[in-house]
């Protein structure tokens, strides 16, 4: 009882809501674009189920992570190729850079997926991904993003409950705003492509945060991890230049409708010219011939 009334304890709980806030951001763009890879209808129940699922595993999670957080921290294996890897790799950097890996590879994928040339249109059934499968992604890398806020959470509170009500609270949130984010990037498909270049940079974050981890060294040269303020910066300035990049396009397309429509009246004009100088001769000649009768 004495824990529900401390001020400190409420301090530190929406703190850490805040927090999972900002860390929130990429995990709802990963859900939206994974979701969308099952049938229309059935997107929605994939991201509540998905969601719902990860909520559930993640307080599990912070349980276990409570209680053998050693567990996490111990090495459990080596690499050791002199001059070009080496390094210690404990599970909690082998999980970081294995979900760093996979979402590289998805945003490359989905990237390149864009910008083919495919003969079969984007809903084609064989480019569906089963809802079994969907949810199974979204809850196992839903936990791969709750890494790093399960561990901010243990060095801001000791509290189980404080550290549990904001993994609700936050959860819950994203159930509301999942549905919301998707809707936007089907009524603006230009922004796919920003999303998409996101999660891209969204993996190297992980792989960096991995590798630093893991204390791995390349070639001789420290990996170290993307600072928290680059990476917002980088993501700033994408989103900036995608906006005016955006607004320049319209200028340009409605200065080109301007010309069009400038160019198809003065044809219009130097065609109804041509018509009436044509006119003006025909009857020029029917006189002509009338006098001569």
């Amino acid at each position: 009882m004495e824990s529900l009334l401390s001020i400190e304890n409420w301090f530190t709980l929406l703190m850490l809501i805040l927090l999972q806030a900002v860390l929130g951001f990429d995990n709802l763009l990963y859900i939206s674009l994974e979701s969308k890879k099952v049938e229309p209808e059935r997107q929605a129940y994939v991201r509540r189920v998905g969601l719902i699922g990860a909520i559930v595993l993640r307080i599990v999670l912070l349980f276990v992570i409570l209680q053998a957080i050693a567990v996490f921290q111990e090495p459990f294996f080596t690499i050791n190729v002199p001059g070009i890897i080496e390094g210690e790799v404990n599970l909690h950097a082998f999980i970081v850079l294995l979900g760093g890996v996979f979402i590289l590879y998805t945003a490359i994928q989905e990237i390149f997926h864009m910008i083919s040339i495919s003969e079969h249109p984007e809903g084609n059934p064989k480019n569906r991904r089963s809802v079994t499968m969907a949810i199974f992604w979204i809850v196992a890398m839903n936990l791969v993003f709750s890494f790093d806020s399960i561990l901010s959470a243990i060095a801001l509170t000791d509290v189980f409950w404080v550290m549990a009500t904001a993994i609700v609270i936050t959860g819950a949130a994203m159930i509301l705003l999942a549905d919301h984010v998707a809707d936007f990037l089907d009524r603006n498909r230009m922004y796919e492509v920003l999303g998409l270049f996101i999660l891209l940079l969204v993996g190297i974050l992980l792989v960096s945060d991995g590798g630093a981890l893991a204390g791995l060294k390349l070639f001789g040269s420290d990996v170290l991890p993307m600072a928290k303020s680059t990476f917002y910066f980088v993501l700033f300035v994408m989103v900036a230049v995608d906006l005016v990049q955006g607004r320049y396009q319209k200028k340009l397309m409605r200065q080109r409708a301007r010309i069009e429509k400038m160019v198809i009246e003065q044809a219009a004009i130097k065609a109804s010219e041509e018509d009436v100088g044509a006119d003006e001769k025909s009857k020029s000649g029917e006189e002509t011939k009338g006098a001569q009768v």
